[in-house]
């Protein structure tokens, strides 16, 4: 049984910057893909960005370009999401969600998620 478990957010200023974290377990993930996606008070869960955990291929949405980075540790089958340049737009619950086979930013084609960590941005 696949398990998603993120962790690392928390209060920080605008500005600022935050590393989160999602440990993955229950399969290997060689051929799978890793996301990020997030969803704020009222608003629908939108994609933030992936990873290839092969390939090591990554991608953003737009609104993160530039000031989010996605990585993996294959030893510690991790995967992080470094967060700088933070804004008040940024504050959401932020999930990693996992699936096979190619990346994709729409978030019904990943089977796995993770219970989420709460990112606030305060200005």
């Amino acid at each position: 049984q696949v398990q998603l478990v993120e962790s690392g957010g928390g209060l920080v200023q605008a500005g600022g910057s935050l590393r989160l974290s999602c440990a993955a377990s229950g399969r290997s993930f060689w051929r799978y893909v890793m996301g990020w996606f997030r969803q704020a008070p009222g608003k629908e869960r939108e994609f933030v960005s992936a990873i290839s955990w092969a390939v090591g291929s990554t991608y953003y949405a737009d609104s993160v370009k530039g000031r989010f980075t996605i990585s993996r540790d294959n030893a510690k089958n991790t995967v992080y999401l470094q967060m700088t340049s933070l804004k008040p737009a940024d504050t959401a619950v932020y999930y990693c969600a996992v699936k096979a086979g190619i990346l994709t930013t729409n978030s019904p084609a990943y089977d796995d998620w993770g219970q989420g960590t709460q990112v606030t941005v305060s200005s």
